[in-house]
């Protein structure tokens, strides 16, 4: 079963994906343990690394791996698929350590352990979850689209007026607050049809435009969010809490 899924994968094309997308799981499961280690003062542990007392970032070591994996994978020529899973690994191990940090580089300060830290947790859980979907063989809808009607003998205009009909949807969903839903509805249309007709979340810009002065859909709105949606946000803090650690303790 599991040769022949890599020889499935081999033969498609996707066996450096595969490998991109386990460098990711890896390297963010390793970063997080070894960060965790370091903020309980395990001793056998290694620290931080602080040359002259400076504290380097593990960003930093995360755009080194992706400028080493991702030169080397566009110097390598012919198909050589083994050393280019190589590279793939490598980038994406560069890639984890560059989105663990990701919340740091959007607010250009040091909020790994504060609640705002949780942004770097979705960053790589979207991360994770299309690079999976990608493994798996399904294809952004626009790109799915074009390819279909090629294969069925209709215009590729046609391919690409479909496609472009599900960015918009996409577009819409996103803007009612409906990230996964947008995401993932980007590879399974049916997610964006739901999501664009629903109602929008209380806080997204679509109801800031939308609902300003509809106060009943406004309250549809907050109701489902307290019904449905926060449940489910507990549940994905608890996930992120159980991977990667508590972002409202004190610092030791």
């Amino acid at each position: 079963m599991g040769a022949g899924w890599f020889r499935h994968l081999d033969e498609s094309g996707r066996l450096p994906l595969f490998w991109f997308f386990l460098g990711v799981v890896v390297g963010f499961l390793f970063i997080r343990l070894s960060v965790r280690m370091i903020r309980a003062q395990v001793k056998w542990w290694p620290g931080n690394v602080k040359p002259g007392g400076m504290h380097i970032h593990h960003v930093v070591f995360g755009v080194i791996f992706m400028l080493t994996g991702g030169i080397a994978g566009l110097a390598i020529t012919g198909e050589e698929v083994v050393t280019r899973s190589v590279c793939a690994a490598i980038f994406g191990i560069g890639s984890a350590l560059v989105l663990d940090e990701f919340a740091l580089i959007l607010h250009l300060d040091d909020v790994y352990w504060q609640e705002r830290g949780r942004t770097s947790i979705d960053a790589v859980f979207v991360a994770v979850a299309l690079t999976g979907l990608l493994v798996l063989g399904l294809k952004p809808v626009a790109v799915d689209d074009v390819l279909l009607a090629r294969e069925e003998g209709a215009p590729w205009l046609l391919g690409a007026g479909i496609g472009a009909f599900h960015l918009v949807l996409a577009v819409i969903t996103l803007l009612k607050g409906k990230i996964w839903t947008g995401l993932l509805g980007l590879f399974v249309p049916l997610f964006l049809y739901i999501g664009a007709c629903r109602l929008g979340r209380p806080g997204s810009p679509w109801a800031r435009w939308r609902y300003k002065n509809k106060p009943r859909k406004l309250a549809r709105a907050e109701l489902r969010e307290n019904r449905y949606r926060r449940p489910v946000i507990k549940a994905k803090i608890w996930l992120q809490e159980f991977l990667a650690g508590r972002h409202d303790l004190p610092p030791p």
